[in-house]
């Protein structure tokens, strides 16, 4: 079986989680802090990050959450996350593309380093202004979430995709450490709220990071 190394705030491991859970391929949970950068995790992935997909019954280790979800997508038949034309599955692609490496950066990044990080690592006090500033542009992401939601049932267009677990999965760490505001973002919350609803999500949604807690709405598939 396969052996997910992740911790639990980590988007990349959660959007991965999400595929793997819709596609029904098993796999073990294995907590990983990459921040210890243990020897044992360095020689799996010399980058030391989560998440890191591992079958020891064939010897076979896998790094970078695209990469892992192109794999499974590539060999696993079962309930495909990138389909449709050319041009359907690049624009799928786009916005995994924006949503990893964009809504990462602008907002995730921002809220692990404040509210996680320098809490359990670093011992430190977060930035009020740095976090002023995800809260905001988190929301230029929303509105963008909005307009794509207004124009077809789901991110990248008539079903699910992987587009939709990877914004998924960013947005839910944020909102784990009370990063999202859903005022005037009618749109974005009920499509979240459809994705929450998923009984892939329903373990995300029970885990918790350490001694940080998230708020009350979390856990609730209509909040």
């Amino acid at each position: 079986m396969w052996q997910l190394y992740q911790f639990p705030l980590c988007p990349f491991s959660r959007k991965l989680r999400l595929l793997m859970s819709e596609k029904g391929i098993g796999y073990e949970l294995w907590r990983e802090n990459p921040w210890e950068r243990r020897d044992d995790f360095l020689k799996m992935n010399a980058a030391v990050r989560t998440p890191v997909l591992h079958d020891p019954e064939k010897d076979l280790t896998l790094c970078d959450s695209r990469a892992i979800c192109e794999y499974l997508e590539e060999t696993i038949d079962n309930n495909p996350m990138i389909r449709g034309s050319s041009a359907e599955r690049a624009e799928v692609r786009r916005l995994v593309a924006l949503f990893d490496e964009n809504f990462y950066e602008d907002v995730t990044s921002s809220f692990l380093l404040e509210r996680m990080k320098k809490r359990l690592i670093l011992r430190q006090s977060p930035d009020s202004k740095t976090l002023r500033e995800g809260m905001k542009l988190a929301h230029e992401h929303l509105y963008y979430i909005d307009y794509l939601i207004d124009r077809r049932p789901w991110l990248a267009g008539a079903t699910m995709s992987l587009a939709d677990l990877a914004a998924a999965a960013q947005i839910s760490v944020v909102d784990y450490l009370g990063g999202i505001d859903w005022t005037g973002h009618d749109q974005a919350r009920g499509w979240y709220s459809v994705i929450k609803s998923r009984p892939s999500f329903r373990p995300l949604l029970s885990e918790r990071m350490d001694v940080i807690q998230p708020p009350e709405h979390y856990g609730d598939v209509d909040g």
